[in-house]
């Protein structure tokens, strides 16, 4: 949905998979990295979202590339912390099938957590309706 939306606000954006990542990062091509998120923690600034962010936001800081998380405050929750989070891991059918087709050999294991967890120094901004702040600043202002 983010990229629905930028692209409705006349946002350039370019969309690619998770693995395609570091490569376009070291040959200059990724000048900026938004992802959302699906939960923020307020108390330590660490980012909840789908699987795969926590690689780009890894790749970001490696090619000093800025990483920022847009979401909006409800996304914020004032509670949770890591050690509390929950990731939850889907069925492994979703990793050995393309459709009806099996991909992996029968008998083969697979893990597919749905989320992962990016600590706050790897986030250069957290983007909101309020305006934009360092995962540290956002704890002031949430918390005064």
């Amino acid at each position: 949905m983010t990229v629905f939306e930028l692209m409705r606000i006349g946002i350039p954006v370019t969309v690619l998979t998770d693995n395609m990542v570091a490569y376009l990062m070291s040959q200059g091509e990724i000048s900026k990295v938004v992802v959302g998120a699906d939960r923020i923690l307020a108390k330590t600034g660490h980012v909840i979202n789908k699987i795969g962010t926590l690689s780009a936001a890894v790749n970001a800081h490696y090619f000093k590339i800025p990483f920022y998380v847009a979401a909006p405050l409800s996304t914020v929750d004032m509670e949770l912390t890591p050690e509390n989070v929950v990731i939850e891991y889907r069925n492994e059918d979703e990793v050995h099938y393309v459709g009806r087709t099996r991909i992996t050999p029968k008998g083969s294991k697979a893990v597919n957590p749905a989320f992962d967890i990016t600590p706050p120094e790897l986030v250069t901004g957290i983007i909101t309706e309020k305006g934009v702040f360092s995962p540290s600043e956002l704890a002031k202002f949430l918390f005064g």
